[in-house]
């Protein structure tokens, strides 16, 4: 168990490193070859944090995982919602001044819908998968034509989170070093969260729910609370917002179009709820005063802790 875990948490250090190395190399390489920084950005808003899930969900789907990378891609999603952004709110009230963010929570409501009447079914298949994907790339568009809009303090602020070095050299290598330590965290943590989801009696859609889910999600955790404390409460919704409609469109939906998912009668009755009901919290919170304050986000974690307690409850 000793030996598991330790290589559980290594390939989580493996992801986070190789997630954060590929960022920096694609928005210098982007914005080498002209891209603004303000684009670069949203974009690394919207995607930057959902690389590891899509690492560890390419190396479930790989070995015939599709519930792993099933309960990954929407226990991360929950643990955004729950936890990165309850913790950070609990670290220090976050106030939103990009106007393209509460539109992003509402499109990431309708993204949970859409995914609860595609699993009405219980499966998810190839069609399926390619509707989310493409639901994602006109949500990302409506992003970007939103973004365009907002105030000038509020690009520079956007434009800065994409600052890096454009040297090519540099950026290639970035990705030269990305790519197998992005292979190998995934192949350890896929492993490894198998490994414990077995010990501790869990299905490996439990697994990729709760062990592994939550151990992806950590790097994000510790960064918002930081952003949070700095005054920087549009990185933090942000990051959660963009990557929980990457996570539910284009990870879920990639991982369907490569490998179609059978999903459990309990998803559709209580993980995709109970995500539906962290979103649909966070919107009135919001909604107002563009503010989250610690009472708020102590409401968020105590919804995701009744969720996990429920989860181990009904095993």
């Amino acid at each position: 168990m000793v030996a598991t875990l330790g290589g559980f948490a290594l390939g989580l250090l493996l992801l986070a490193l190789g997630g954060d190395s590929a960022v920096k190399g694609v928005s210098g390489l982007g914005q080498r070859l002209g891209l603004r920084p303000f684009v670069a950005g949203v974009l690394l808003l919207a995607f930057a944090t959902s690389i590891p899930e899509l690492a560890v969900n390419l190396r479930a789907v790989a070995i015939g995982q599709g519930h792993l990378a099933l309960g990954n891609a929407v226990g991360s999603t929950l643990a955004n919602l729950g936890l990165t952004l309850g913790l950070a709110a609990l670290a220090a009230p976050l106030l939103l001044h990009a106007r393209l963010l509460l539109p992003q929570l509402v499109l990431l409501v309708a993204a949970v819908l859409v995914l609860v009447l595609l699993g009405l079914d219980g499966y998810v298949g190839r069609i399926d998968g390619l509707v989310l994907v493409a639901a994602f790339i006109v949500a990302l568009a409506h992003v970007l034509r939103r973004a365009a809009r907002e105030a000038p303090e509020v690009q520079q602020g956007i434009a800065g989170y994409a600052a890096t070095r454009t040297v090519p050299w540099l950026n290639l290598l970035r990705l030269a070093i990305a790519i197998p330590l992005l292979w190998f965290g995934a192949r350890w943590v896929v492993s490894a969260g198998l490994d414990l989801g077995w010990a501790w009696g869990l299905t490996p859609l439990l697994a990729g729910l709760l062990p592994v889910a939550i151990g992806s999600t950590l790097p994000e955790i510790a960064a918002a609370i930081a952003a949070a404390r700095r005054g920087q409460g549009d990185m933090v919704a942000g990051h959660v917002f963009g990557s929980s409609l990457c996570n539910l469109l284009l990870v879920v939906g990639g991982t369907a179009a490569v490998q179609p998912l059978a999903l459990p009668a309990s998803f559709v009755r209580l993980e995709l709820p109970a995500l539906l009901v962290l979103a649909a919290l966070a919107w009135p919170m919001l909604r107002g005063d563009r503010r989250l304050s610690r009472g708020e986000g102590g409401v968020l974690v105590a919804v995701f802790a009744a969720w996990i307690v429920l989860e181990l409850a009904l095993l």
